[in-house]
This record gives structure tokens, C-alpha cells and sequence, in this order.
């Protein structure tokens, strides 16, 4: 059974006046579809929503690192972006806001699990973002973010070793803000047999900057080695 929003307003620290933006904000595509193939209108779904949600989230993260961390490299305030935006991370929101909870889904992915789906909770939360942000301003929107998404940033970024984050996003904004060519991935070797096979990956910036690594999946090999170069550039920092 679905839980009543009003409890998702209290552990959110914010009250809707306009109950429709909340409505809309938990609302996904599949309720909607079989809404409309049975002939009923609903406020549709809640993908732009997590449209907008994801870059006031993306600010409001930028924003609240500067100021508390005025000093830090740039290097290393993309890498603490990238885990606070992550959908890991946005994915552990939700589930402290028991957001699954909330949520009007088609009957198919409720029979799926989708009230526990880590990307679908993570859009969850960013479109709960534009809601709050929709509904009652940036300041309510800042309060819900530095509460429950970038809380834990003090002790992130003391921490002697970072979680496991995207780091080939991190390296993306880092070559963006620093307005460098976008990085360019490819394998340069192949090894062993075809059921354990080994990869190494090369991610290039421009012509001079490079970083290689290896490991067992192409995916892997792409993220260490963008975690290379990411290392080489914030070190240049210090």
C-alpha cells in the first residue's frame, strides 16, 4: 500500500502548498501510461521534473562545497560532486526518506520491485528537488539538499580514501570547468583467454594528457584509468 505523502512532507522539513507538484514529483511514466490506455487523465509523469531537479541539485552541491571547503582543489571537489550527485548516493536518500514508499507506479513495475529500484529512487529524489524548488524556492530547496544529500560532506572530504565514485564524470566536469577537449576513451590492448580476458584502456585529453589502466571488464579498465588522469590533474592542483 502506498504511504501517505504528508508523512514523506515531514521528513522532508517542507509542506506543500501545491499538492499537484508533489503529486506529479512521485508519479512515474509507467502509472501514467496505463492511466492513459485506460482512458484517464493524470498530471503526467515526472521525468522533466528530474530534468530540472538534476541541475538545481548539480548547483546547490557546487554552491554548499565552495563554501565549506573554500580552499580545496578543484580536482577534488569534482570528486566529492560526483559521489553527492551519484546514484548511489541519491539512491541512499531515498531509501532514508523511504521514498519507494511514495510512489505511484503502473502495476507492472510495482510487480517488478520498482518501488526498490536503485535508478528509479534515485530520479525520485531529483525530481523531488524541483518540487520543493517548484513549490516553495531556492532556500527551501538549499535546506532539503544540505540536510539530506550533502550532510555528510565534512567528514567525505577528511576521509583519507573517497567512496567508489563515477570517476569518468568527475574527470568530464574537471575538463569542462577547466575548458579542456572532453575526454576520449579507448582500448589499447587486449589480453588472456576470451572467459577471463584483461583490458586496458586509455582515456585521453587533447594531445598531452593521458592515463591508462587495466582490469577484467572494458567498464572497469575505463573508470580506473579516468581515476589516473583525474589524480594527475588534481595533483596539479597542490
Amino acid at each position: 500500500m502506498r504511504a501517505e505523502p504528508d508523512v514523506l512532507e515531514e521528513a522532508i522539513g517542507h509542506g506543500f502548498h501545491d499538492r499537484d507538484i508533489l503529486s506529479r514529483a512521485l508519479t512515474h511514466k509507467s502509472f501514467v501510461h496505463e492511466r492513459f490506455a485506460a482512458g484517464e487523465a493524470t498530471l503526467g509523469d515526472n521525468e522533466q521534473m528530474e530534468f530540472l531537479g538534476d541541475a538545481i541539485l548539480g548547483f546547490l552541491v557546487s554552491e554548499a562545497l565552495i563554501r565549506q571547503h573554500p580552499g580545496l582543489p578543484e580536482g577534488q571537489l569534482s570528486k566529492l560532486k560526483a559521489h553527492l550527485v551519484s546514484a548511489s548516493h541519491l539512491h541512499e536518500v531515498a531509501q532514508e526518506l523511504r521514498l519507494g514508499d511514495y510512489l505511484l507506479l503502473g502495476r507492472g513495475e510495482e510487480l517488478s520491485g520498482g518501488r526498490d529500484k536503485k535508478a528509479l529512487l534515485a530520479n525520485a529524489v531529483e525530481a523531488l528537488i524541483a518540487a520543493i524548488y517548484l513549490d516553495g524556492g531556492i532556500e527551501a530547496t538549499r535546506q532539503f539538499v544540505l540536510g539530506h544529500v550533502a550532510g555528510g560532506v565534512e567528514a567525505l572530504s577528511q576521509s583519507p580514501a573517497l567512496p567508489i565514485i563515477d570517476f569518468k564524470s568527475a574527470l568530464q566536469e574537471l575538463a569542462q570547468a577547466r575548458r579542456l577537449p572532453p575526454p576520449r576513451y579507448a582500448i589499447v590492448k587486449e589480453r588472456g583467454p576470451e572467459h577471463a580476458k584483461t583490458f586496458t584502456v586509455e582515456v585521453r585529453i587533447g594531445h598531452d594528457l593521458a592515463g591508462q589502466a587495466e582490469a577484467l571488464s572494458k567498464k572497469s579498465a575505463g573508470q580506473k584509468a579516468a581515476q589516473v588522469l583525474l589524480e594527475r590533474l588534481s595533483g596539479e592542483d597542490a
